[in-house]
C-alpha cells in the first residue's frame, strides 16, 4: 500500500465526514426554520431530538424524490414533517366503512351524457374555503359537509359554510366515533334524520368531540332529503356524478407521497386500504395530457395546492387511484 493511496483513503474519509456534517447542519437549519414557520415547540431536548430525526428522514425522502424528477408531481415539506407514520394516520385520516349500506335512492345520473371536458365547482361558487380537521380523525365529517355545502349552493344559489362540529358531536349513528373515525354516508344519514345542519359560525369547529348542543343542532340552514352511491369501481360513473355536483370519495392516504404532496398530478404510490374521506369538486386534463380529479382535502390550505390535490384519472385499475372509485357517494337535496 503506497503512501499516496493511504493519503487518498484518509482524505476520502475526512471529506465524507465533512459532507455528512454539512448535510446535518443544513437539516438542523431547515428544522429551525420549519419550527418558526409553523409555531412548533417541544417540551424538552429529548423530544426535540426525536422530532428532528423524523424531520430529517422526511426531508431526505422529499429531496431524493424531487431530485429524481421522474414523476408528474412534486413533494414538499409541510406541517406534518415531524410526525411519525402512525401519528399522522391517527390524526389526519379517520374514514371507516359505513355501518349501514342501505340507501333509498338509486344512482341519479346513470343516463347523464352531457359530460364536459373539464369542470371546477369552485368557479361555479359551490365550494367553501379549505378547512382544517386538525389532529382529529374526522375527515368523514368534513367530506360529507363539503358535499352538502355544494348541493345546497347548486339548489339555492347560496354558498353557506356548514358545521362539521355539529356532525362530529351529534352524529353517533352507524360507524361514527368522533375523532376516532367515521363514515361519510352515516354522516349523510344523520343530516337527513336531523333535518339539516346549522352554520359553521353558529356551531364552530373545535377539533375534538364534545356533547351535542341540542339548541344549535336544530337551527337548520341547509338540509338533504337522501343520499346515493355511485356504482363502485367505475370512474366513468363517477365522472357523471361530479359533472352534476361535488361527490365524496374514500381513498388510501397514508403513504409518504400523499402526506407530502405539493403540486402536480398525483399518480401514486398508494393502495386501496381506504382510510381517508375527501370531496371531488372537479376534473380536467393537464397540459401534459394527464386526466385528473380535482379533490378538496381537509388538511388546511398549507397542504398541497392550497389545500387541494389533483389525482390521476382514468387509471388502469377499476377501483381508481388510491381506491377513489370504490365507495363514492353524494347527498340529494
Amino acid at each position: 500500500m503506497t503512501l499516496n493511496f493511504v493519503l487518498f483513503f484518509v482524505f476520502g474519509i475526512l471529506a465524507s465526514q465533512a459532507m455528512s456534517r454539512t448535510m446535518n447542519e443544513a437539516a438542523i437549519a431547515e428544522h429551525e426554520l420549519w419550527m418558526a414557520k409553523y409555531g412548533r415547540t417541544y417540551q424538552n431536548k429529548t423530544e426535540k431530538d426525536r422530532r428532528f430525526k423524523i424531520f430529517k428522514e422526511n426531508l431526505e425522502y422529499i429531496q431524493n424524490f424531487n431530485n429524481a424528477g421522474n414523476r408528474s408531481y412534486k413533494l414538499g415539506i409541510n406541517e406534518f414533517a415531524d410526525m411519525s407514520h402512525d401519528e399522522f394516520v391517527a390524526a389526519r385520516t379517520g374514514y371507516k366503512n359505513p355501518g349501514n349500506l342501505a340507501t333509498s335512492s338509486p344512482f341519479s345520473y346513470a343516463e347523464f351524457t352531457d359530460v364536459p371536458t373539464s369542470l371546477d365547482w369552485r368557479e361555479k361558487g359551490a365550494v367553501t374555503a379549505v378547512k382544517d380537521q386538525g389532529d382529529c380523525g374526522c375527515c368523514w365529517a368534513f367530506a360529507a359537509v363539503a358535499a352538502v355545502e355544494g348541493i345546497n349552493q347548486i339548489k339555492t344559489g347560496k354558498l353557506i359554510s356548514l358545521s362539521e362540529q355539529q356532525v362530529l358531536d351529534c352524529s353517533t349513528n352507524g360507524n361514527n366515533h368522533g375523532c376516532g373515525g367515521g363514515s361519510k354516508t352515516d354522516a349523510f344519514q344523520y343530516i337527513m334524520q336531523n333535518g339539516g345542519l346549522t352554520t359553521e359560525d353558529n356551531y364552530p369547529y373545535q377539533a375534538t368531540q364534545g356533547a351535542c348542543d341540542k339548541e344549535k343542532e336544530t337551527s337548520h340552514v341547509a338540509d338533504i332529503s337522501d343520499y346515493a352511491r355511485v356504482p363502485a369501481n367505475s370512474e366513468e360513473e363517477l365522472l357523471k356524478a361530479v359533472s352534476n355536483q361535488p361527490v365524496t370519495i374514500s381513498i388510501e392516504a397514508s403513504g409518504m407521497d400523499f402526506k407530502f404532496y405539493e403540486s402536480g398530478i398525483f399518480s401514486g404510490d398508494c393502495g386501496t386500504n381506504l382510510n381517508h374521506a375527501v370531496t371531488v369538486v372537479g376534473f380536467g386534463t393537464s397540459v401534459d395530457g394527464i386526466d385528473y380529479w380535482l379533490v378538496k382535502n381537509s388538511w388546511n390550505q398549507s397542504w398541497g395546492e392550497n389545500g387541494y390535490i389533483k389525482m390521476q384519472r382514468n387509471v388502469d385499475a377499476s377501483e381508481g387511484l388510491c381506491g377513489l372509485a370504490i365507495r363514492p357517494a353524494y347527498p340529494i337535496a
